[in-house]
């Protein structure tokens, strides 16, 4: 079993500590597409999954979701949130087990969801359908100085409900000179770089575990491919993500390294529970 670089009570002194920094953010990665964004004292969770709810789920079948890395926080503890996302419907990227403890430590939090989707967070979550902020491809909103904006996710095609809004979305989170991408799982699709550059992404939160049919998972960019895209947007770092959490459905970051050295892409591999601290 993997080890966070910091967890538990090292990992919230960290965050305390990095608290006081006046200048620049901070970014952890808290495994699989989970981040921890924090700036000039607020703090954002992208995708969280810190619970063992899918091995749980999947222990008695063909498809086990067996950890690879050890729990980096337990949720509850979480008790200085402003904001939360989900990109998608995914357990990973929708959990109630971490999303319930989170909403119950902090009760004004503002939880940002694809508008596609909102009745399906109601349920699942056990929250008013009024609650979540929803967001469609191309819309956005700001919230305590970051604005999120919704660019359209391919897993694996972009998805639309009845009334043409995507069911999966990206997040493009700007506050104060930068400017931060998470794209959730996602395929590259035709126009996807052309909707992104003009962002001008600091960081981009890839997925880098690809696809395979044997998964019976939808698929994600592979290495490469994430690598690819990152440079083809001008990103100037890039991170990769949705790897090192369940034996089925990982991938090795070594491709996606070797791509990004050939291509002159700038990036950082995170550890889990490690702190990226951005300033300019």
């Amino acid at each position: 079993m993997i080890r966070p670089v910091q967890s538990y009570a090292a990992l919230l002194a960290d965050i305390r500590a990095a608290d006081r920094f006046d200048r620049g953010f901070r970014l952890w990665w808290l495994g699989q597409s989970g981040f921890l964004l924090q700036w000039q004292g607020v703090h954002v969770l992208l995708d969280p999954y810190l619970s063992d709810s899918l091995t749980r789920k999947y222990r008695q079948t063909d498809k086990p979701h067996v950890r690879m890395t050890e729990l980096v926080i337990d949720p509850a503890q979480l008790s200085f949130v402003d904001f939360a996302t989900s990109s998608h419907n995914h357990t990973d990227h929708l959990d109630a087990e971490t999303l319930g403890p989170i909403l119950a430590r902090n009760p004004s939090l503002k939880l940002v969801i694809p508008e596609a989707n909102r009745a399906f967070v109601a349920d699942r979550l056990k929250i008013e359908p009024a609650v979540p902020i929803g967001l469609d491809d191309e819309g956005s909103i700001e919230l305590s100085g970051i604005r999120f904006s919704g660019v359209a996710s391919a897993h694996e095609s972009v998805e639309r409900d009845e009334y043409g809004r995507v069911k999966a979305l990206g997040y493009v989170l700007r506050f104060g000179d930068w400017s931060l991408y998470h794209s959730g799982d996602t395929l590259r699709y035709e126009g996807m770089a052309e909707k992104l550059r003009p962002f001008a992404v600091d960081v981009a939160l890839l997925p880098i575990n690809g696809r395979a049919p044997e998964r019976r998972v939808a698929g994600n960019l592979s290495g490469p491919e994430a690598a690819q895209l990152a440079s083809d947007i001008g990103a100037k770092l890039t991170i990769p993500c949705h790897f090192d959490m369940f034996e089925f459905n990982t991938a090795a970051p070594d491709a996606f390294v070797d791509t990004c050295r050939r291509l002159g892409q700038p990036f950082r591999i995170l550890r889990c529970g490690e702190r990226l601290d951005g300033e300019k």
